[in-house]
């Protein structure tokens, strides 16, 4: 399937389903997780190549530390592996990584190799890969109005565009869609401040069976809708 006309710029995705996609066949959870990472891998260089702009992937939100501990170790060891085994594919993709959440609370392993990919392809020219590790929007918008405060700004000097830029996302343009998977219609804490006006793909399908094609699929429904932004629709200004 070839894809033209009008791209997302930026493409948010809450992958859901590795653990429902895995009893599905009689298999634990974590292989779920484990050929949902290899799904992640193609989504992105897909993303890539079809000249999106800015990637991010909903990876581990603030309430996956709730999961049994020998998920979420499980979990860490996956991102690990990302980490160290695809820096030099990103490097060569000329990919640009960022982690947005709550890093504090990563194991000191990941926390230093996400500051370590981070640094190594800050100079990089490509797509922006923004992945949301220990991270809620409600969290991010708690601690962006921490940081105004702490600033000491008066009342009248907020605005909308000087909050944005104490939120995690900060120099990220707002996404223009955001894709979930597995039936599920919700936002789950994902980008709340940012998805504003952004424009919503529900599939049906589990995330380890979301393809290339099924991603060309949410683009071309995405270039067949209006955005107006809160104003008044072109077609409808015409009559």
């Amino acid at each position: 399937m070839s894809i033209s006309g009008r791209m997302p710029a930026h493409v948010g995705i809450i992958m859901d389903g590795n653990g429902r996609w895995a009893q599905l066949r009689g298999l634990p959870r974590i292989e779920g997780h484990r050929v949902g990472a290899e799904r992640a891998k193609e989504i992105i260089e897909c993303s890539a190549e079809l000249g999106i702009k800015c990637l991010t992937l909903y990876t581990f939100s603030t309430e996956n530390w709730g999961r049994p501990s020998s998920e979420v170790s499980t979990l860490m060891k996956l991102l690990e592996v990302y980490l160290k085994k695809e820096l030099a594919v990103l490097m060569k993709q000329d990919v640009v990584f960022r982690v947005i959440g709550e890093i504090w609370r990563l194991p000191d392993n990941i926390r230093a190799l996400v500051r370590e990919t981070e640094q190594k392809t800050a100079s990089n020219k490509g797509m922006t890969l923004v992945t949301a590790l220990s991270y809620s929007g409600r969290n991010e918008i708690i601690r962006a109005v921490r940081k105004v405060l702490d600033s000491g700004f008066k009342p009248e000097e907020v605005t909308e565009e000087m909050f944005s830029r104490h939120l995690d996302t900060n120099g990220i343009p707002n996404p223009d869609l955001i894709i979930r998977t597995s039936g599920e219609r919700r936002l789950s804490n994902f980008l709340l401040w940012q998805s504003a006006y952004t424009e919503f793909y529900f599939t049906d399908t589990l995330w380890p069976d979301f393809d290339r094609e099924e991603l060309m699929l949410a683009i071309q429904d995405y270039q067949g809708r209006e955005r107006r932004f809160g104003a008044i629709s072109a077609k409808s200004n015409a009559l």
